[in-house]
Parts: C-alpha cells; structure tokens; sequence
C-alpha cells in the first residue's frame, strides 16, 4: 500500500478556543489540545479519494487545508522565526523533502517570501546541564549535515534570512561548524533541568558569534501514540 501524506492543521492558537490556552504550559500538551479544538470545531472533512490505497500523491488535510492568513500589518512590522521539529518516526533521508515542503507551506500560508529565523530540532538530540552529557561518538552527524545544508542552500536561495539549531552543546557544534558553509547565528537550549547556562557552551558560542536563547520546547512535540488517539488511528 502506498503512503499516504497527512498533513495536520492546528489552526491559530493565539485566536484558539479557551481550552487550548488553558493547557498545561508544555508544547506537546499545547499542539495536542490545539489540534483537538481544531478538528472540533472545523467543518467534517471529505472522506479521502478516490482512496487511501490509490498512488495519488495529494496531501490527505485533517481536518480541511488550511485558509492563508496574510500578516495583518506590513512585512517589515514582523520578525517571523520559524521552529521545524523532525520527528524520530520519520526516515532521516525525508529529512530534505520534509524541510523544503515545510518551509513552502509557512510562506503560502502567511503571504510572505522569507523567513528572518528558521530553528532545526533533530530527534534524539537533549541539551544537558553538563553540556558534554548524553552527546554520543555514535551519533549521526551525517544526518545532521545533510539536513543543515537544506536549510543553507534555503539561506542562498534568500528564503532564510538566518539560520539556526536547537540543543547543541560544545562537543556538538565542534562536530557540525567546521563542515557548515553558513554557521548557525542561533542555538536554542532547554534549561529546565537547570538554572545555569554551562560556562564552556558560553565561552564557545561567543567564539563563534551566536546567539544563546532558552526555551521549554519538547523534543518529542509529536508523541506518535498520542497522535493516533486524537485522529483515530
């Protein structure tokens, strides 16, 4: 049976119900309730044709495409970043085509050409408090490079104004920087296991000119389990 693309609509959660911006403070809880509220109130959605077995490859909509929604104001009155989480269910070689339709569907959908930030979460990847922690020799830094240079050759293109990465401590980014063409400008850690950014990961970062933000982000914003109990698989 051929695959079939699905693509999930959140809708706007900042105009979304009560009940999703009265969700726990945790993203995978938030993208979760908002998907549910969504489904809820959108109109049912045409059964899939002519059938999920067919090799058409259009894009099965849960629950409808989406309705672009231009910015309200003018562009240069926005500085738009954009989060593209992969996800570990997901075949490291989709990694390109799933970056590229990603990025497209963000400008169709808000009406504009570029991107000012776009940040890469690879699955498997955890910050650590002791910065060298739970980074792995075994780790696939092939895939890794494969998927930056996506988004570097997006950055050439002038889809991408800059670039950056999510949980790379100092091993990481000495593995990844001196094979990138354009360095990441930002690296997003998750410090809820601590109150400290490690000294080593600042020193590095200030070396070589980026920008240290935090966040609370899940790495698994997409529980597959979760998943199939909100759309019925």
């Amino acid at each position: 049976m051929a695959s079939i693309q699905c693509i999930l609509n959140t809708g706007n959660i900042m105009t979304a119900a009560s009940e999703v911006l009265r969700s726990p403070p945790k993203s995978s809880t938030e993208l979760i309730t908002s998907l549910r509220s969504h489904i809820r109130s959108s109109p049912p959605s045409p059964p899939p044709s002519p059938s999920l077995s067919s090799t058409t490859k259009s894009p099965l909509y849960i629950p409808l495409p989406p309705t672009p929604e231009p910015l309200a104001e003018e562009r240069s009155e926005y500085d738009v970043t954009v989060k593209l989480f992969h996800l570990s269910s997901a075949p490291t070689a989709s990694y390109e085509t799933h970056t590229r339709d990603a990025v497209k569907r963000v400008l169709e959908n808000l009406g504009i050409e570029t991107i000012d930030l776009l940040i890469l979460s690879l699955p498997g990847i955890n910050f650590d408090a002791d910065d060298f922690a739970n980074e792995d020799s075994t780790e696939d830094v092939e895939a890794w490079l494969a998927t930056y240079q996506t988004l570097e050759e997006l950055h050439q293109d002038g889809v991408i104004s800059r670039l950056g990465i999510s949980e790379f401590g100092t091993t990481r980014l000495e593995k990844l920087l001196p094979r990138t063409t354009i360095k990441p400008s930002v690296n997003q850690i998750n410090v809820r296991d601590c109150c400290v950014v490690p000294k080593p990961l600042i020193l590095f970062a200030k070396q070589e000119g980026i920008e240290l933000l935090t966040h609370n982000d899940c790495t698994d914003i997409l529980p597959q389990e979760t998943l199939q109990k909100r759309v019925g698989g």
